[in-house]
């Protein structure tokens, strides 16, 4: 079918009412950039789930790094959008703010050569996100070894996909997901398949222009209308069932599984990459963050499930700003929150 076939079916769609989740901070910006969300009909549900890696941080993440910026000796460095995150009493901006040590890096190898350059200086470095940065965090992390650079630690907070997924089939709330695109590319597609065979359930891979997005899409309405379970690899060209075995050996090397605390969702088992014994000395206390507290009111937790929407919260557009952020999907440019806010979608 071509794209004005597809966008029509779409559009016109006039089948049961379905509840589709997308899983990815990329997918929910596109989704909105190519005006894809705003064709589905009142009868289809679009809801976004734990795809921001910032969004499901917890509080106690964001309090180590902000005990670190207060720490003499010690200077915190994150992305930019880690700064305003809230803790439980403070975001790393206002531990700036407050006189704390902290910053923000385009690339975390350019902090290799700050580190050497600041030899008196700890670097702590906050290493978030999911299976798509945590090749990168393993690279940096052998390259400080490999060149005996002492005073650069890590404070991980890196996720993985399947197990946040796993919990949500078990859920039964969902009719259909789209999986992330991105995540993929480097697990490959068979994690997402043994999880569609195992829930009974439909799941999409696709990929981010509006082409891709349109025909991910319109697989996942038209095989979830059908109670069609299965994979449907529509990112073909990027995805392969194995993934990228380099990234993957990268990743093995200096990572181990372990339990990790998903803001909204809770403990996960095996959820969490954590450096390994050998590369212990890179560690800045990664394992045991496990408290989260979420600000009175928020629905940050209810959002990230696809258990509410961002309007439905009580702070959205009021106290909670992309400026003035109350929970962590307001502060991300791939949070739920942040996104609807900017689009000015009622959603």
């Amino acid at each position: 079918m071509r794209e004005k076939e597809l966008a029509a079916f779409l559009q016109q769609y006039k089948g049961r009412a379905l509840k589709l989740m997308e899983v990815c901070g990329t997918h929910t910006s596109a989704l909105y950039r190519t005006g894809l969300r705003q064709l589905l009909p009142e009868n289809i549900t679009l809801v976004s789930g734990p795809g921001c890696p910032v969004c499901v941080t917890p509080t106690s993440y964001i309090d180590k790094l902000v005990e670190y910026a207060f720490t003499p000796g010690c200077r915190v460095m994150t992305f930019g959008d880690m700064l305003a995150v809230p803790g439980s009493k403070m975001s790393l901006a206002e531990a700036r703010d407050q006189g704390g040590a902290a910053d923000f890096f385009y690339s975390p190898e350019d902090m290799l050569e700050k580190a050497k350059a600041q030899p008196e200086t700890t670097f702590v470095l906050a290493a978030v996100g999911f299976e798509t940065t945590a090749p990168v965090w393993a690279t940096v992390i052998k390259m400080a070894a490999d060149n005996h650079i002492k005073n650069i630690k890590f404070l991980t907070a890196l996720k993985t996909m399947p197990q946040a997924l796993s919990f949500l089939c078990s859920k039964g709330r969902i009719d259909g997901f789209l999986c992330p695109g991105h995540v993929a590319v480097i697990t490959g597609s068979e994690p997402f398949q043994k999880l569609a065979e195992e829930f009974d359930e439909t799941m999409v891979i696709g990929g981010f222009s509006q082409s891709q997005l349109l025909r991910a899409m319109t697989r996942l309405v038209l095989e979830s209308s059908r109670g069609h379970a299965g994979l449907w690899n529509e990112y073909p060209s990027v995805v392969k069932p194995g993934g990228n075995a380099a990234a993957q050996k990268m990743v093995n090397e200096i990572f181990e599984a372990g339990d990790a605390v998903w803001r909204g969702i809770g403990l996960l088992p095996g959820s969490g990459l954590y450096i390994k014994e050998k590369y212990k000395e890179f560690d800045a206390g990664s394992r045991g963050l496990n408290e989260d507290k979420i600000p009175a009111g928020c629905l940050c937790s209810r959002i990230v499930l696809g258990d509410a929407l961002p309007a439905q919260c009580p702070h959205f557009g009021k106290r909670c700003t992309p400026e003035h952020p109350v929970g962590a999907c307001m502060v991300s440019s791939e949070g739920t929150c942040c996104i609807t806010f900017r689009e000015g979608n009622d959603v």
